[in-house]
């Protein structure tokens, strides 16, 4: 059953979260997180494992990339193949999911906005500025202005 659209949900997650950035970096459990996120995206991925390396070799201009290389980039118990952000990049394309770069910058108290959302966010932007327009106008004309050119 569908909710009633009328009726407000309070524990839906925020489209555009605050975030803050990270006091320090804790670079295994960093690692860990992104070879997950890396994984979810191969499971979500409509492409099998092969193809999604054949599809970053091509991204990349290389004549291959193998799958065993595609599986130590997600496994967790593999901590000396952390990807290179060229490569990173290529599995985003081959996979699709450019949510992971979202996932990449949380912890730096960073949100990215894909295609028009940025423009979303500019609106915001300009709503703020002028409403602080607004209140600065409105506390200028509160009080009169008395002109004494022209007075005798």
């Amino acid at each position: 059953m569908k909710p009633d659209p009328d009726q407000l949900d309070f524990f839906a997650a925020p489209l555009f979260p605050v975030r803050e950035a990270a006091q320090s970096i804790d670079l295994e459990r960093f690692r860990a997180r992104v070879k997950r996120a890396m994984a979810r995206a191969i499971r979500e991925c409509p492409y099998d494992r092969p193809t999604i390396a054949a599809r970053m070799a091509l991204y990349l201009g290389l004549a291959s990339i193998s799958k065993a290389t595609l599986d130590a980039y997600t496994a967790e118990s593999k901590n000396g193949h952390d990807i290179s952000l060229a490569r990173f990049k290529a599995f985003v394309r081959a996979t699709g999911a450019v949510w992971l770069w979202d996932e990449i910058v949380s912890d730096d108290g960073l949100l990215l906005l894909e295609g028009d959302e940025a423009r979303l966010a500019e609106i915001a932007r300009l709503e703020q500025e002028r409403r602080k327009l607004t209140a600065e106008l409105k506390a200028l004309t509160a009080r009169p202005v008395n002109i004494r050119r022209g007075r005798t």
